[in-house]
């Protein structure tokens, strides 16, 4: 790709079949997937960007034998399977109902290391800016360094190999078994692999029919289960023997060799290239609904209303004990209860039959996201207090246009999303280790255009227009609880976090789009699509905006 280090390796299949038993069943089979490889570009400071001359500086990466090899590489493929039967129960009535599995490996390798300097080339200590008031001789050199030498802004992967291979180490007791001993060459770097791998299935039915006089009836229930399974792997030793799984930060905090241990089921445990080590939890969704749509046709008017009743449990289970928690962390947790409600309208008037106006609003009541609802999923089932549903308001406006040569739309919306929970882990620089960060009641307001054109310019050459434009922002002062990692020991409770009116990170909120496709008589065709993307932030630092900051 255009930033240096990214490679990229993407495959998919598709497979299906039918079979119509008579005029009223239908069975059908798909299974697809796609097999996705790639090395991950890096967010760096500005001052990267400027010592490097580059804006796409990335330093995920560094040379190895003359190859650039990148350590943040995610693997991603997770193969879908699903059957579906149709059934017309009349000639205005069918009930169809899916069923499907999806399982998988979803991956994001990265560097690891114990015991030794960090190995980011954009860690903060090895910035000329950090010698610039410290040591005004190293600075100058440290600007050169950055300029010409590669392994100095890049990874020196020959370090690291040259760090493990003499970091000569004997592990006593080692796998839990008194007496044990196993000496070798400890790695001091690894590249692990962090895994997220999912296994769902459900089943979903939807019955609709139509009724006399331009009434459509749409009714249907689903459930759905999944399991993601979270643990590390080690991929790669960088030349070493083998490393011990403790938690380094523990280790620290602590300096007890019980509390360090990852898995107490075998402590001391030496793990080599491919074994599992670090943490081992399962998080377990169950979902259930009931939905119904009724819509309704006049001469110059659609309308609809619908109805969604869902009910979603969550629990964590932990497959290791580690030190930390050790009556806590393994086996499965409280289930978390949530109860959903959605409510949904929405209407077309024809101006002429050449013109609409639509509109749409909803008012949606669902669980939090799994992901954030744990104060530390990794090594406890602690749930963030005061965990709650969230409700989302939502309307949205267009203009149609649809001539023979072109169809155009215009669209102004608006949401607001409240009682979010928001959850992070990080180093934190005040109290020297790593701290969950939670927030609830979070709200959101989006709000925006969008606008989209489709010219047939002639018989062949089609021609599309798109631009989005919105404005993403926090619209509330939450309430946060920081806490350690490695303990119960809270830091800070209650705290009102500044947030209101700041954007919100880590999608863009500008976008435009440019096609052109060439539809040959022959039935062939061939596209062109050009895309931007613009007004991407960063997440404000939630405990910058505090009282106790100021």
């Amino acid at each position: 790709g255009y930033v240096e280090g990214t490679s990229f390796n993407a495959y998919s299949y598709f497979l299906a079949a039918e079979k119509r038993i008579n005029d009223k069943h239908t069975i059908s089979f798909s299974g697809f997937g796609a097999p996705i490889v790639q090395g991950r570009q890096g967010i760096a400071v500005q001052e990267t960007y400027d010592l490097t001359g580059s804006s796409y500086y990335n330093p995920n990466w560094g040379w190895q034998d003359g190859k650039k090899r990148n350590a943040k590489m995610s693997f991603d493929h997770k193969p879908m399977l699903m059957l579906t039967h149709t059934f017309r129960t009349s000639e205005k009535a069918k009930l169809l109902t899916s069923a499907y599995y999806t399982f998988g490996r979803d991956g994001l390798s990265g560097m690891n290391w114990f015991d030794a300097k960090d190995p980011r080339p954009d860690y903060y200590r090895y910035l000329p800016s950090y010698y610039q008031d410290r040591d005004r001789e190293l600075y100058p050199g440290r600007v050169q360094a950055w300029a010409n030498d590669p392994n100095t802004r890049q990874i020196n992967w020959d370090q690291l190999y040259f760090a493990n291979s003499k970091n000569l180490y004997s592990v006593e007791n080692a796998n839990g078994v008194a007496g044990n001993t196993i000496t070798g060459a400890r790695s001091k770097y690894i590249i692990e692999e962090l895994r997220a791998d999912p296994t769902r299935y459900g089943v979903n039915s939807v019955w609709d029919k139509e009724l006399e006089n331009n009434v459509h009836v749409t009714v249907g229930a689903s459930f759905h289960k999944q399991r993601t399974h979270y643990f590390k792997t080690v991929e790669d030793l960088l030349g070493g023997d083998f490393c011990v799984d403790i938690d380094q930060f523990a280790d620290r905090d602590f300096n007890d060799s019980t509390i360090s241990q990852n898995d107490l089921s075998t402590p001391n445990k030496v793990v080599r290239e491919g074994d599992e080590f670090g943490w081992d939890y399962e998080l377990h969704t169950r979902y259930a609904n009931a939905f119904a749509q009724v819509e309704k046709k006049w001469q110059k008017l659609e309308g609809y209303v619908g109805l969604d009743l869902s009910q979603t449990s969550f629990w964590r289970v932990g497959n290791v004990r580690n030190g930390r928690f050790p009556t806590t962390s393994e086996g499965a947790s409280e289930k978390q209860n949530f109860t959903g409600v959605g409510l949904k309208t929405g209407a077309i008037y024809k101006i002429t039959g050449r013109h609409f106006l639509s509109a749409n609003a909803a008012y949606i009541v669902r669980p939090p996201s799994t992901n954030v609802s744990y104060l530390s999923p990794r090594v406890r089932p602690a749930v963030i207090p005061g965990l709650q549903a969230e409700s989302v308001v939502t309307t949205d406006l267009s203009y149609v246009v649809r001539f023979p040569r072109v169809k155009g739309r215009a669209t102004a919306y608006y949401s607001r999303l409240m009682n979010q929970a928001w959850n992070r882990s990080y180093y934190h620089d005040v109290f020297q280790t790593i701290v969950n960060y939670a927030m609830t009641g979070v709200d959101q307001e989006h709000k925006g255009v969008e606008l989209g054109v489709e010219a047939n310019l002639t018989s062949t050459w089609a021609l599309t227009l798109v631009y989005a434009g919105g404005q993403y922002t926090y619209a509330s002062r939450p309430t946060a609880i920081v806490t350690r990692n490695n303990s119960d020991e809270i830091f800070a409770q209650d705290r009102k976090i500044y947030w209101e009116g700041y954007r919100v990170g880590g999608m863009p909120q500008s976008a435009a789009s440019v096609g052109l496709k060439y539809s040959s008589p022959k039935y062939w065709f061939a596209g062109f699509n050009a895309n931007w993307f613009g007004n991407i932030y960063l997440d404000p630092n939630p405990d910058r905006r505090t009282a106790e900051a100021l």
